[in-house]
């Protein structure tokens, strides 16, 4: 398991290898998308309740920190 954060996990034993909340099935993509999708934190924890605040906030800082970063696009073929 690899730790990207004390809160944000990849295992390629859990969910195919993508981000997850805590070594969790709960992806980090799941709760961006209910959040882009306009959901509230309240109704996502209540959806998820072994989830915190904290794991949200992990979830966005995550999110940011990605595209923080400079990224080439390669012709291939």
């Amino acid at each position: 398991m690899y730790y990207v954060s004390d809160r944000i996990t990849i295992d390629d034993k859990v969910c195919n290898g993508k981000p997850t909340i805590r070594g969790k099935r709960i992806t980090v993509q799941t709760i961006l998308d209910f959040l882009s999708a306009g959901s509230k934190e309240e109704e996502i924890l209540k959806q998820y309740p072994s989830l915190e605040k904290e794991d949200i906030s992990a979830c966005l800082k995550f999110a940011s920190q990605l595209t923080d970063r400079t990224f080439t696009i390669k012709k291939i073929a």
